[in-house]
């Protein structure tokens, strides 16, 4: 150890001056910075349909639009660069058309009485509290009961009514109560900002935030109940917002899919027909004259409850061995040994009847405050042969493998999420996987022989053809949600309780328009790019497992543009959709 030495004196230098920072943006940060803006504007102006939001993400997002090209020259920008250029520029054109469609919804639900001037001025206090702006007790105890007034009135004009009219007016009557209870959420969250800490606010405001609170209460159940929205299951309850044929063109160019709507459902309708042929050989082979009676035997095969997830784990440790044993994809060790299973609530499986899945897998099965009627339709729903796809397509080779990929690769491109890159590559699978010979390979513990996988793996195939049919055709306005329904459960073979939950699920808004046509569209985008460069590519072919790891190695990428790239083709600034994938050659 050597002993310090005293400091004797200081010697003072004059600092350096650093120059300052240069930054050129990339189309990478370009992206990130866009994300994180847009975020920061959403969060801060939290309600989401508030004048200052709407007016500042519409300039938000027509002014990066229009810098864009100022930015950046494409024809200089190396080929993942140019990728990332047509991303951004079609994410950002979408979310306007999105925000555009929203914006009308607001419109609408005025033009019908129910967002009157007292919601602004809750609006106001609420953003007035985010920007600190100054409020006294007495001006706060003022919005506050000029509110209840707002609502009272509110729910008299509800009463007046005998009911709503077409089915475009009562979705907007169900998407008015999403907002009334966001705008109560907001309005909590303001009043509870002051409670404790400020003794004179507090004093004028808890009262009449008493009263209000319970009268937004009323108000989003008297809507619930004059819309028939109020919980019972049925089908009647189920309401949706069909777009029109319009706007699904825009939906489909910006999904980078060159077919239209009605194009869409006839290859749907060859992919079924194709289906219920190979359902016929399946129930020939398990011995049944119809392909019903094939179904309903499949289906008894159930197990107990306390058995699930037993299930579920011996089907993940089965499609694993398979993908590894023939080579088919890289499985790295923390995506094969680290994930979960929970279980999905009963009041979730209404609207998501069979498993969920992508870090964890989330199982479908019934618990014991169901009626007798539903776990059985429940545990028949999720039998073994049935669950064989979906635990794979949740899992590996599907979502939980594809996570893992997202969140080391290209992580700014998890933005442009699509449902044709996200669901088709695990609908991908069930493709191949029955190309394979899967069915026949895979151990016998849960299922009864080869030909009840086969018609487990057919139900699935069968039910991505009527999605994209109920769900095309729906937004068309050629198939109310009760004929979704029944398609589901007579053509594809569901319970009526899991096509319910299917069709709610589908219709409700959470998801984007052709989102469930996207599990089998994009499938066969996956599958015919595989033909093309794993089977009939002229010279050197792609391995299987190279072609695999190559697509998840690039993230969110539209399948179309992923085939440019892996063919070694141009790309440029105006590049649209083309490819049709579905074509015969």
């Amino acid at each position: 150890m050597t002993r310090r030495q005293p400091i004797t004196s200081i010697s003072v230098t004059k600092p350096v001056q650093l120059p300052e920072p240069k930054e050129t943006p990339t189309i990478q940060t370009t992206i990130q910075a866009f994300t994180a803006d847009l975020a920061d504007i959403q969060s801060f102006l939290s309600i989401s349909f508030s004048p200052s939001r709407i007016n500042k993400v519409e300039e938000f997002l027509t002014s990066t639009l229009a810098s864009l090209s100022r930015s950046f020259e494409f024809d200089r920008l190396r080929q993942n660069e140019q990728v990332d250029y047509l991303l951004l520029q079609s994410h950002i054109r979408r979310l306007l058309h999105q925000h555009r469609a929203a914006t009308q919804k607001i419109h609408t639900a005025k033009e019908l009485g129910f967002f009157e001037d007292w919601v602004d001025v809750c609006i106001n206090f609420v953003e007035t509290r985010h920007n600190v702006g100054r409020q006294s007790g007495q001006q706060i105890a003022t919005v506050l009961h000029s509110a209840k007034q707002g609502v009272n009135q509110l729910l008299c004009l509800i009463d007046s009514k005998d009911g709503f009219g077409d089915s475009k007016e009562r979705f907007i009557m169900f998407w008015t109560i999403t907002k009334f209870e966001e705008l109560q959420r907001a309005l909590e969250e303001a009043v509870g900002f002051y409670q404790g800490y400020d003794p004179v606010i507090s004093w004028w405001v808890e009262k009449p935030w008493e009263v209000l609170s319970a009268k937004l209460n009323a108000l989003t159940s008297a809507l619930g109940n004059k819309t028939g929205i109020d919980g019972s299951g049925s089908a009647d309850d189920i309401v949706g917002d069909p777009i029109g044929r319009e706007a699904l063109l825009q939906e489909l160019e910006a999904e980078w899919i060159a077919y239209a709507p009605e194009e869409l459902v006839q290859i749907a309708e060859e992919e079924f027909r194709w289906c219920e042929d190979e359902m016929k050989k399946a129930s020939t082979a398990l011995g049944f004259d119809r392909c019903q009676e094939a179904l309903e035997h499949v289906k008894n095969t159930f197990v107990e409850p306390g058995e699930q997830t037993l299930v579920v784990r011996d089907l993940a440790d089965e499609a694993i061995a398979y993908v590894e044993r023939h080579d088919l994809i890289t499985v790295p060790t923390v995506a094969k040994d680290y994930w979960k299973t929970t279980m999905m609530t009963s009041a979730r499986q209404r609207v998501n009847p069979f498993f969920l899945g992508g870090e964890k897998i989330i199982v479908s099965y019934p618990t014991n405050s169901m009626s007798h009627d539903d776990k059985l339709m429940s545990m028949r729903g999720n039998n073994p042969a049935f669950s064989r796809s979906t635990v794979h397509h949740e899992l590996i080779p599907g979502h939980h493998l594809q996570f893992y990929y997202m969140d080391r690769y290209y992580l700014h491109r998890s933005t442009f999420q699509t449902p044709f890159w996200i669901e088709g590559w695990s609908v991908y699978w069930e493709l191949l996987l029955w190309q394979r010979g899967f069915a026949s390979e895979i151990g016998q513990k849960w299922a009864t022989n080869e030909a009840a996988n086969r018609i487990g793996m057919l139900f699935w195939r069968m039910h991505r053809c009527a999605r994209i049919i109920f769900s095309i055709k729906f937004h068309l306005g050629q198939m109310t949600p009760q004929e979704c329904i029944d398609l589901l459960v007579t053509r594809v073979g569901h319970e009526r309780a899991t096509a319910e939950g299917e069709v709610r699920r589908s219709l409700a808004g959470e998801y984007s328009p052709l989102y469930q046509a996207g599990y089998l569209l994009g499938a066969f985008q996956f599958q015919r790019l595989r033909k093309e460069l794993v089977e009939d590519r002229e010279g050197p072919r792609w391995k299987e497992k190279s072609f695999h790891d190559a697509v998840m190695r690039e993230n969110n990428v539209p399948i179309e543009i992923l085939r440019t790239m892996f063919r070694g083709e141009k790309l440029s600034a105006h590049t649209k959709a083309q490819w049709r994938f579905k074509d015969k050659i």
